[in-house]
């Protein structure tokens, strides 16, 4: 089956069809973060999404070379390194750290490459892209000493956002002269320099400044990937006028048609309501650990909902998250315990793992494939009870499950035993041999309280970690 993914560009599911003419690579560019405080979760929830979609992508046997920017240069970095005292590089540099340290924490796989903006090869091909652009007639200099792009040079502008372009352009309401840019809907390719950007500034051929947000992308982009990209992803707040304006930029400049398909995420919302500081319903994931939950608690949650539909993130729905993982957990013990070093044969559930990966080829539908493995758990559990499932079924099913997770990274990963914690379950093992069974109770709550569950199986003694 093919994948289809919904085109914002088109409003419409389509088959995906890379440019590739062998039909394997996949150009992927993703916004990033603006890094001048920590990403809070409706960010990482975008990250995620893109994050499923390239995993999604190489199950299918796609090779996805993905890009995505950090936006290190622009009026709230600058504001906030003033603030701080700092210079911009190292003000940045914190966030652009703790940024790498929250995808590893979330299990995000990293892109093949992280450019930022004030790179000095960047800001060159910003400034040889504007220049451009300024010679062909479709950007100007206005009387601020800033660069505007030219809007009334590229007509399909707004057609991502499906907007009127005559509604960005003054009427007879407002005089012309009260605006420095020849349209109100010109937007600026380079900011000239101004006091409150203090000692950040390049030299350009339009004087001392700084590239506007928009033309940061389009040049790093065209820079990594090339002309032309298979997909680009961002929130929704990202279309208009980010991704509106790279299209215009970079189409002008290449001459070539810049993104094949664009997928957006809609908003997240905390407990039904937007997430704002004022609100106390603000989380970075900084936030949530600190209330005790994990990484993958936290993706899960972020995941469960199709990327296209609005998310409404509570505490409760990370418990649920928690539970959830927990039974995965117990299931994949179970199977594993099953199939000891048996070869894998196949099972009477492998329809199920097909589903799960068919209902993600149906634009990410993560909610339909997470039903196929909850049915897969169910029924191969049923199975179990019932002395049904072979070790060869059960070594089958761990394979399915390992498959799966390269996408979904749910695994919990394995934890060392504290050595107090296993001398306390060989005591336990001893106490049970001698039928001093209160003693044995006390040591299991003992073990417990460190932080782990013993369970007793054929095979002996089983330590998990507590959720």
């Amino acid at each position: 089956m093919a994948i289809r993914l919904f085109n914002t560009y088109t409003r419409q599911l389509e088959d995906f069809t890379p440019l590739d003419p062998a039909g394997r690579a996949v150009k992927m560019y993703t916004c990033g973060p603006t890094v001048y405080n920590h990403a809070h979760i409706g960010n990482f929830r975008a990250y995620l999404f893109e994050d499923l979609l390239q995993r999604h992508l190489e199950a299918r046997g796609y090779n996805v070379d993905r890009v995505m920017n950090l936006t290190d240069v622009d009026d709230k970095t600058i504001r906030g390194a003033r603030t701080s005292g700092k210079r911009l590089a190292d003000f940045t540099a914190v966030y652009k750290d703790a940024f790498f340290q929250d995808l590893d924490t979330l299990r995000i796989q990293r892109a093949r490459a992280f450019p930022a903006a004030t790179e000095p090869q960047y800001i060159e091909r910003m400034i040889a892209m504007i220049q451009q652009l300024v010679n062909d007639g479709i950007a100007y200099q206005a009387e601020d000493k800033s660069v505007y792009f030219r809007l009334s040079k590229f007509p399909d502008y707004g057609k991502l956002a499906h907007l009127n372009l005559d509604e960005l352009r003054p009427t007879g309401r407002i005089a012309n002269d009260e605006y420095e840019k020849e349209s109100i809907g010109d937007f600026a390719l380079w900011k000239a320099w101004d006091e409150a950007d203090g000692d950040v500034a390049w030299d350009s051929p339009w004087g001392r400044g700084r590239p506007g947000w928009h033309i940061e992308c389009s040049a790093m982009a065209t820079a990594l990937l090339g002309p032309e990209l298979d997909i680009h992803c961002g929130g929704v707040d990202n279309i208009f006028p980010h991704h509106e304006a790279e299209i215009a930029q970079s189409e002008c400049c290449t001459g070539k048609k810049f993104v094949r398909y664009w997928l957006h995420c809609a908003h997240l919302m905390v407990d039904g309501q937007k997430m704002s500081k004022s609100l106390g319903n603000f989380y970075t994931l900084r936030d949530l650990l600190e209330k005790g939950y994990t990484g993958r608690e936290v993706r899960f949650a972020l995941l469960t909902v199709n990327y296209r539909l609005p998310l409404n993130f509570t505490i409760p729905g990370l418990e649920a998250a928690r539970s959830a993982l927990h039974r995965i957990d117990e299931w994949v013990d179970r199977i594993a315990a099953q199939a000891a070093e048996s070869k894998p044969a196949p099972t009477p559930f492998d329809t199920l793992a097909e589903k799960f990966f068919a209902a993600l080829d149906e634009d990410l539908n993560i909610s339909g494939a997470l039903g196929f493995l909850f049915d897969l758990i169910r029924e191969s559990n049923a199975a179990l009870d019932r002395n049904e499932l072979t070790p060869a079924q059960a070594a089958q099913l761990l394979l399915t499950w390992r498959k799966i997770d390269n996408v979904l990274a749910f695994e919990r990963e394995a934890a060392a035993v504290p050595p107090e914690v296993l001398a306390l379950v060989e005591q336990r093992q001893q106490a049970r041999a001698d039928k001093d069974w209160k003693k044995s109770d006390d040591l299991r709550d003992q073990i417990a309280a460190l932080g782990w569950i013993v369970k007793d199986t054929k095979d002996g003694p089983k330590l998990t970690p507590k959720a």
